[in-house]
């Protein structure tokens, strides 16, 4: 029965499930087109040259993945608070409400994973072609349509999602029935206990690698420094409420002062719900974090091994950590859209009050553009403790190789797809009818 009802709610709650199912699908997309290039190069031996970095770039994309998917799924559970209220109100159990949001999961989960399976294959056969291009390959990489890779696909398809979901529903069933009539968005703690003593864990442990990484062997210095990465963006995320409270404070000041009425509104969004901002943050945290450790660690150790790349081979790095980018951009745009809908009954209220759609589209970019300001603050911090480290380990002193323009582009396409997102998620309430459909 709860099946059944799971499946109903997904059918017709399309919308609200389109962006986890989208990261559903490409997380197995790109996490089984990955698998089977390396299954493909591990058979030959005259690619053992590039197998380190297939790995690399497969542990990114695994991780990516886990990361992106845990937390849309969160963000997509408690985004419906009212409707687990609702639920409690008319008589249903926590552990009712725990049985509806797995099934939901899972029915979620079952179909993307599938979906992805599918397009694994031509996602490995394309990028295969690009190695090949690119010279990083000349002889080109087999695609391995082996079970092993979709095993590890499916499992992150399946098994994150319904774990994310699990931890979620935790949340969903303190929901109390009355919560349905609260209209107050404040949040009542800024940072619950056992987050801030993961987000402390992990920048502890990420601190660590980190230091660990000019002393380890020169082999594993690179996945040392990228594994130090991942803890921090994980520690950081956890944490990023608080800081994003203290630059949401700071720099939506300095917007009421240039900008009073969306500028305030913006400031206030931000104040009072920084952990539903941090969701849109994270996402933009972990690509410029990821993306600029890995390519700017692997320019540094061509700038100490003398090694010039031009023409295709210059794309070879870009290209093998290019597809995470993409998917954390695509989270960028899903998590910011997420967000602003949560604000279509807010918005609706502005304008009743006399607030004007041009102020609120102007709020909506204010408060973009502060949230992927924290998320390249953040991200960039993530990536220079590691990159410096990298550099120590290859050079001997703490300096690395970075390009100005691939940091640039990153930053912008990030700015874009949040605008995109916020101000597509708000449209119809910032300038629609007053009442909803």
């Amino acid at each position: 029965m709860t099946l059944v009802l799971a499946w109903n709610n997904v059918r017709t709650n399309r919308p609200g499930f389109a962006a986890s199912f989208a990261a559903v699908l490409l997380a197995v997309t790109l996490v089984g087109g990955s698998g089977m290039l390396v299954a493909g190069a591990g058979a030959r031996d005259e690619l053992n040259g590039v197998m380190g970095l297939l790995v690399l770039s497969a542990a990114v994309s695994g991780f990516v993945s886990i990361f992106v998917v845990a937390g849309m799924l969160g963000q997509h559970v408690l985004r419906q608070r009212r409707t687990w209220g609702l639920l409690r109100s008319v008589g249903m159990t926590p552990r009712q409400v725990r049985r509806l949001v797995t099934a939901e999961a899972l029915v979620l989960a079952v179909l993307a994973s599938v979906a992805g399976c599918v397009l694994a294959v031509p996602y490995a056969v394309k990028m295969a072609e690009v190695m090949r291009m690119t010279g990083l390959a000349p002889a080109g990489v087999p695609v391995g349509v082996t079970p092993g890779p979709f095993i590890v696909a499916l499992v992150v398809g399946l098994a994150v999602t319904l774990l994310a979901a699990r931890i979620a529903a935790r949340k969903a069933v303190r929901v109390g029935p009355l919560e349905v009539l609260r209209e107050s968005a404040a949040q009542r703690r800024l940072l619950p206990w056992p987050r801030a003593v993961i987000g402390v864990l992990m920048l502890c442990g990420g601190s660590a690698l980190a230091y660990l990484v000019p002393q380890v062997k020169p082999v594993a210095a690179f996945p040392t420094g990228l594994g130090a990465a991942m803890a921090l963006s994980v520690g950081a995320s956890a944490l990023g409420p608080v800081a994003l409270a203290g630059i949401g404070w700071l720099l939506g000041a300095v917007l009421a002062r240039l900008d009073p009425g969306a500028g305030m509104l913006a400031r206030a969004s931000l104040i009072t719900q920084p952990r539903r901002a941090m969701s849109a943050a994270s996402p933009v945290m972990l690509t410029v974090a990821l993306a600029c450790t890995f390519l700017f660690a692997v320019a540094t150790s061509d700038a100490a091994a003398g090694v010039v790349r031009t023409g295709a081979s210059a794309w070879a790095a870009p290209m093998l950590v290019g597809s995470g980018v993409v998917y954390t951009v695509i989270a960028v745009l899903n998590a910011t859209a997420m967000t602003m809908t949560e604000r279509a009954e807010e918005i609706r209220l502005l304008r009743t009050v006399g607030t004007k759609p041009r102020q609120l589209t102007r709020a909506v970019i204010w408060e973009t553009l502060i949230v992927t300001a924290a998320g390249t603050l953040l991200g960039t911090g993530i990536a220079v403790a590691c990159l410096t480290a990298l550099g120590k380990a290859a050079t001997g002193v703490p300096w690395f190789a970075y390009s100005l323009p691939q940091y640039a582009g990153l930053v912008l396409v990030c700015v874009v797809s949040g605008l995109i997102g916020g101000l597509t998620a708000t449209r119809r309430a910032r300038r629609g009818a007053l009442l909803p459909d």
